[in-house]
């Protein structure tokens, strides 16, 4: 049962709170049910579910022993945060590594802050929590500010006050979800940045994306490399262009000259390094003859 570490301040009225079900909090006056409110209390580990609506996905082995090791030391500096749910029945609301580790550590209780939310308020909750951590990969965030506008029916202009982060960010983060499932699990798994997938989010076709995903991991390209490989790919002419050798000087300067004496305009097209093909253009069956005749003049 949980227990009250400012029992004798809260006196009967945190216990029957606690002992309330889930459908008689109401029942709760509202003054004794504030002060229980802002009361830290010992809670059972056993007595706490998982929040089922907890958008981390991993949980860093590693990390957990170090807070496990942290909290052996110095207790749980900073109480996790549940709701009632029913008769000694907790839910997480945020909190889930402290929970963890002490559950890794096998005590038997953690001090806990109890908050009155629905659903929608603990899915709220939770996901906004999520978001300020620093160790979220992208994916993560992306798929939170996605469940906040389905579940929790927020605009990208409402996440961004909630959150604190610009709109524009937000925006940033959304357009991940775009990206081909192989490649957004790249990223999870640290193999590509989140500067990576906003360069591949330009291209329209998956299998693109997917060979550009290839290339970057093959040749361990750099965002900046990656970005000139996609607007190479969005832009053929450009890039054909671009690798055109240029016309030599002494291509350039008998241009002119050679045109004189054909009575037309030729164009010069390099293929590569002084190779390259003269095209004389004509205009009529008489015209053709005469640079045919022209051609084969001593």
């Amino acid at each position: 049962m949980a227990k009250a570490i400012k029992k004798q301040a809260l006196g009967r009225g945190l216990s029957a709170l606690l002992n309330e079900s889930k459908n008689d909090l109401a029942g709760v006056d509202e003054k004794t049910a504030k002060r229980a409110m802002g009361s830290i209390i010992e809670i059972e580990l056993n007595s706490i579910e998982v929040n089922p609506f907890q958008p981390r996905s991993k949980f860093n082995e590693e990390q957990l022993k170090e807070l496990a090791g942290s909290i052996k030391e110095l207790g749980v500096i900073q109480p996790i945060t549940v709701r009632k749910i029913g008769q000694n029945k907790f839910q997480l609301v945020s909190g889930e590594r402290r929970f963890r580790a002490s559950k890794m550590l096998g005590r038997d209780t953690i001090p806990a802050f109890i908050r009155l939310a629905n659903d929608q308020e603990a899915l709220e909750m939770a996901l906004v929590e999520n978001i300020q951590r620093q160790d979220l990969d992208p994916i993560e965030i992306a798929m939170s500010y996605q469940r906040l506008m389905d579940e929790v029916k927020l605009t990208q202009d409402q996440m961004s006050q909630r959150v604190g982060k610009k709109r524009s960010t937000i925006a940033n983060y959304l357009r991940l979800l775009k990206l081909d499932p192989i490649i957004q699990t790249g990223m999870r798994d640290g193999f590509i940045s989140m500067g990576h997938g906003r360069a591949i989010i330009n291209v329209a076709q998956s299998a693109d994306q997917l060979s550009i995903y290839e290339q970057i991991i093959s040749k361990k390209l750099s965002v900046r490399a990656t970005e000139e490989l996609v607007k190479n790919l969005n832009d053929p002419k450009k890039k054909s262009k671009k690798n055109t050798p240029q016309i030599p000087t002494f291509v350039k300067d008998s241009v002119d000259e050679i045109s004189d004496f054909f009575g037309q305009k030729i164009t010069i097209k390099m293929e590569k390094k002084d190779n390259g093909s003269i095209s004389i253009p004509f205009h009529s069956k008489e015209d053709y003859k005469r640079i045919l005749k022209l051609l084969k003049s001593d």
